[in-house]
C-alpha cells in the first residue's frame, strides 16, 4: 500500500511541476498567433526593434526594459499606439510580465496591417531571470520587479519582487 502511495505522489508531483512550467503556462493562456521572440535574441546588438511595453502604469514605473515605450493593457489606445509607429514593417516586440497580455495587444497591431510583431517569450520576467537589465521610472538600473500577483510571482525568479 506504501509503494502505491509513493508512486501516486511522485506522479502527482510531476504533473504539478509540468504545470507550472513557463511553456505549459503560456500554451494554456495563449493561442500561439503572435510568434514569440527569446529573450537572448532580443538582447542581442544586432536586434533592432520597437520595444513596447504592455503592463499597467504602476508595473512601468517600477521595472521595464531599456527604451521601452508605454502603451498599457487595460487603457490600450490602438489609435495612439499607431501614431508612434509610423512604418509598418519595422519589428516591434510587444512584452507583459510573462507573454500573455503581449500577445492580445500584438493582435491588435497585426489586426492594424504590422506585418512584423512579436511576443517576448516570457516577457520581463523571463527578461530578469535572465540576468538583462531592468529599469525604473527614472531611467536608472533597478533590481525590483513589479511581480503582478503572488500567483504570478512565481515565474520570477530572480530580482527584488515589488506588488
Amino acid at each position: 500500500m506504501k509503494l502505491i502511495l509513493y508512486i501516486f505522489f511522485g506522479i502527482l508531483s510531476l504533473s504539478l511541476q509540468a504545470q507550472d512550467s513557463l511553456n505549459d503556462l503560456l500554451k494554456q493562456h495563449n493561442k500561439n498567433s503572435v510568434p514569440y521572440i527569446s529573450v537572448q535574441e532580443l538582447a542581442m546588438p544586432k536586434t533592432e526593434a520597437i520595444i513596447l511595453d504592455a503592463r499597467e502604469p504602476s508595473e512601468y514605473e517600477v521595472s521595464h526594459l531599456k527604451d521601452a515605450i508605454f502603451v498599457g493593457y487595460n487603457h490600450f489606445s490602438l489609435e495612439q499606439t499607431m501614431l508612434q509607429l509610423k512604418d509598418k514593417d519595422q519589428t516591434i516586440v510587444v512584452y507583459c510580465s510573462l507573454g500573455i497580455r503581449s500577445e492580445t495587444i500584438a493582435n491588435h497591431l497585426k489586426k492594424a496591417g504590422y506585418t512584423n510583431v512579436k511576443n517576448l517569450y516570457g516577457g520581463i520576467f523571463e527578461w530578469k531571470n535572465k540576468d538583462f537589465e531592468v529599469y525604473n521610472s527614472e531611467e536608472l538600473k533597478t533590481d525590483s520587479i513589479h511581480a503582478f500577483s503572488e500567483h504570478w510571482s512565481k515565474y520570477l525568479l530572480k530580482g527584488t519582487k515589488v506588488y
